[in-house]
């Protein structure tokens, strides 16, 4: 039996693990935290469970709408039956982008002409943008060359645009504005996203803590599947590729799948298993940071919004999964964080509670309860133009060792989608590998 071990319990190294042992491998799993679901999990504060980051997902991300199913929790998550986002501007004023029956790029036609945020003459400039941005190849490697805000600006998109709706989807997704975003990571989540099929953006959420659909689910999944989960079990070395070193002792594998962080592989990764000029470390960090703002009535009926002319990115209604009993919990997300990444919690609520008020008018006569901030430094790598040439793929050139992340090679920005997929294209090479490997031997 093929002896397989995973370094790294998020997303990525816990579909790695299902899909070797579901594949009939021994497997082992190695996580230096104390729990599993990596950079997607919950803390409780104040008896309120409150999740690190809004981790949303759409209908077109199959790899981990799968994955929840192989974990047994399609039940915690919910799923729009049609694309419907609210767009919020100050002083309670709201706007909706939702999909009509027609097909893709259609769908969003008669939103557009509607969405008052834009003026009339940029809602005009849209439509030769749009299907520009759709005739894009994204196996062409110039795309990595410049930013999504530069060939936006080449198409006609004025900066109101930009900030209005072109943003509204860049900074969620890239976790970067449109004027750093590669093009190539801009153009696959739109594409993808929005211009292929009319249904793809159906954006869908947790329903209770991100703690219990991941981390908790896939101990469950993981046990049943025969997996051996060490908690806390931080990793050395990687002896001669495939004898793996760590607190609790060393382990001789006939495959180790290294599913940790960009910054966290170079001290791991034998030197000679990378080609030259791939260096993770060069891919940089972009910050995310979650404000959860408890009032003490509510404030909005909106399961979640966008915000323009604000501060305010996104925000979620998260009362019913954080436990809270009286009042509201709005939670703000902030992606592409660099100015509020060193904020106090002063500042940052001297900001942002005027800002919801101004977005949700029943908040003026509401008190502000508590004031959590949550913060992910290192919440992404930076998906700037030149990502890609950092980026390797799941081979390595050490036989045995393959790499899953997010940040690898997947052809999607640093989302729950692209770890799921890694992991399961690291797996399926070393089952793969080991296959042919029997077959020759035979």
């Amino acid at each position: 039996m093929t002896r397989v071990v995973v370094v790294g319990g998020g997303l990525a190294g816990i579909s790695a693990a299902l899909e070797c042992a579901d594949g009939g491998a021994q497997v082992t799993l190695l996580e230096a935290r104390s729990r599993l679901g990596g950079a997607t999990f919950s803390i409780e504060r104040e008896g309120l469970w409150l999740d690190n980051g809004q981790h949303v997902f759409l209908r077109c991300c199959t790899a981990y709408t799968d994955f929840l199913g192989r974990l047994g929790v399609r039940d915690d998550v919910t799923l729009q039956s049609r694309l419907d986002i609210a767009v919020l501007r100050p002083g309670g004023r709201v706007s909706r982008l939702r999909r009509s029956s027609l097909p893709a790029p259609l769908h969003l036609a008669g939103s557009i002409a509607r969405f008052a945020p834009l003026p009339p003459a940029d809602r005009v400039r849209l439509g030769p943008a749009i299907l520009a941005l759709r005739r894009l190849r994204l196996d062409d490697p110039s795309l990595d060359e410049t930013t999504f805000g530069a060939w936006l600006t080449a198409h006609g998109q004025r900066p109101a645009a930009v900030a209005a709706l072109w943003d509204l989807i860049t900074l969620p997704t890239v976790n970067l504005p449109a004027e750093q975003a590669s093009l190539a990571l801009a153009a696959k989540v739109f594409q993808t996203g929005l211009l292929e099929r009319a249904d793809a953006a159906d954006v869908g959420y947790a329903r209770v803590p991100l703690q219990r659909v991941h981390g908790d689910a896939a101990a469950r999944a993981l046990a049943a599947a025969g997996v051996d989960v060490q908690l806390r079990a931080r990793v050395g070395s990687l002896g001669a590729g495939t004898t793996v070193t760590w607190s609790g002792g060393s382990i001789d594998a006939d495959t180790v799948i290294l599913a940790v962080p960009h910054d966290d592989v170079a001290e791991l990764l034998p030197r000679e298993a990378l080609a030259p000029g791939f260096e993770p470390a060069r891919l940089g960090a972009s910050p995310i940071v979650n404000l959860h703002v408890v009032f003490d009535r509510r404030v909005t009926d909106l399961p979640f919004a966008a915000a323009v002319q604000s501060p305010v990115q996104w925000v979620f209604d998260r009362t019913a999964s954080s436990g809270l009993e009286r009042g509201q919990l709005l939670a703000v997300s902030l992606s592409g964080a660099d100015e509020y990444a060193e904020r106090t919690i002063e500042e940052l609520r001297a900001e942002f509670v005027p800002a919801l008020r101004d977005l949700f008018p029943a908040a003026r006569a509401a008190e502000v309860v508590s004031f959590f901030v949550t913060r992910e430094p290192r919440a992404t790598f930076r998906g700037v133009p030149g990502t890609a040439a950092h980026r390797p793929g799941p081979v390595t050139r050490t036989p045995g060792l393959y790499l899953a992340g997010a940040w690898t090679d997947t052809g999607w920005p640093a989302t729950m989608e692209g770890a799921v997929r890694s992991g399961l294209a690291a797996a399926r090479q070393a089952l793969g590998a080991r296959t042919r490997a029997t077959e020759l031997a035979a």
